[in-house]
């Protein structure tokens, strides 16, 4: 009996182990629930925060701009000549009094230097002897006829008191216009002092006077250069293949060194009527807006001549691009370590931009650098 119970107590503890490891087997079979993966999406790159690829990747909001009809053209910045006056001395004298320096905001009439100038107080002593000799002849004239008419004096003596009245007043006509052509201006005069007084608004922006200089009327640079630092021109020495685009009026944009990014809109007011010889280029001068005083006189610029202000197109620069056969496409972040793969059509391209027509819409944001690794992480299906 006691061989027989302890087979069956074997049997049994043999039945419940292998029942145990058949439960812990169907167990470990049962599926558990897992976090659904991300959907694969064709052209579209996901890296996790800290990925070390991102560290090569900047992205930017890109805006829409005028579409240009060629690719800037070297320029230089220059006064407005409409808006600037050079203010030379018009007498031979010295300077005795010299207010105004460069960078001085001045207004019109604003006193810029006071010159001692003795030829000018000759021509006042000339202009007042003559006007005194007139009024002397006048009088002897006014008793001539009163004497002629009582038939004291004869007539020759009143013949020669008119004619001595009109050479006195050719005098006096003479002085009067030497001293208008040594003060042409009509600068205000105290004796044989002259004040040079500014003819416009703007800022003092050359000064070659010094004080006790002499100055004369044939120096070669003027004293004074004012000008409206608001009113600037950009001068384009245009080759003559671009002639035919470029009209009086149209609309151009201009970008310096010191903005980078910024861009100054005008138009072109003059295009020259000929060509440089030696040059072979065409002198075409554009008004900008400068209102705050960002553009300087002689600042090189690039210079783009546009078709129509209302045609616009997204401006990026070139190494956004990713060229794929006849196809350009550009990487977008759609957000964070996201980016979608785009093909884009090209409006117009240049030397440093292009011009998106179709595939970038304003204000998103385009890979402006690391665009090749992007397409080549995607090309290895990372």
């Amino acid at each position: 009996m006691s061989v027989t119970r302890t087979l069956v107590i074997c049997a049994a503890a043999a039945a419940s182990f292998a029942a145990g490891v058949l439960w812990t087997r169907m167990h470990d079979t049962v599926p558990q629930p897992k976090e659904a993966a991300p959907a694969h999406e064709a052209g579209v790159l996901r890296f996790p925060a800290g990925s070390p690829q991102l560290a090569f990747v900047v992205a930017s909001t890109v805006a829409s701009e005028p579409v240009p009809l060629a690719e800037p053209l070297n320029a230089r910045v220059v006064y407005g000549e409409s808006y600037t006056a050079r203010v030379s001395s018009p007498v031979a004298g010295r300077i005795v009094a010299l207010p105004a320096q460069v960078g001085d905001v001045v207004r019109a009439g604003a006193p810029l230097v006071t010159i001692d100038a003795p030829d000018l107080g000759a021509a006042q002593a000339d202009l007042a002897k003559a006007r005194a000799d007139e009024t002397r002849k006048e009088l002897a004239l006014r008793r001539a006829r009163e004497l002629f008419g009582g038939e004291v004096l004869p007539k020759k003596d009143l013949e020669s008191a008119e004619a001595d009245l009109a050479l006195s007043k050719a005098e006096s006509a003479r002085a009067a216009l030497r001293l208008a052509n040594l003060n042409p201006r009509r600068a205000p005069l105290d004796g044989q002092h002259m004040l040079l007084a500014s003819p416009l608004a703007g800022v003092i922006a050359e000064r070659r006077a010094n004080p006790g200089m002499e100055v004369r009327p044939d120096l070669p640079d003027p004293l004074f250069v004012v000008t409206d630092l608001a009113h600037l021109q950009v001068v384009v020495d245009l080759p003559e293949h671009y002639l035919p685009k470029v009209r009086v009026g149209q609309p151009v944009s201009a970008e310096v060194d010191a903005w980078p990014g910024k861009r100054f809109s005008g138009r072109v007011e003059r295009i020259a009527p000929g060509v440089d010889p030696a040059t072979r280029r065409v002198q075409v001068r554009c008004t900008v807006v400068n209102p705050e005083g960002e553009l300087r006189p002689d600042m090189y610029a690039r210079v783009t001549l546009l078709a129509d202000e209302n045609r616009r197109a997204v401006r990026v620069p070139n190494s956004s691009l990713v060229t794929e056969g006849l196809y350009s496409y550009v990487f977008v972040e759609r957000e964070p370590g996201v980016f979608v793969k785009r093909k884009v059509a090209l409006a117009v391209q240049d030397r440093e931009y292009s011009y998106v027509s179709e595939g970038l819409a304003e204000n998103e944001k385009a890979v402006t650098r690391g665009a090749l690794l992007l397409n080549s992480e995607l090309a290895s299906g990372g």
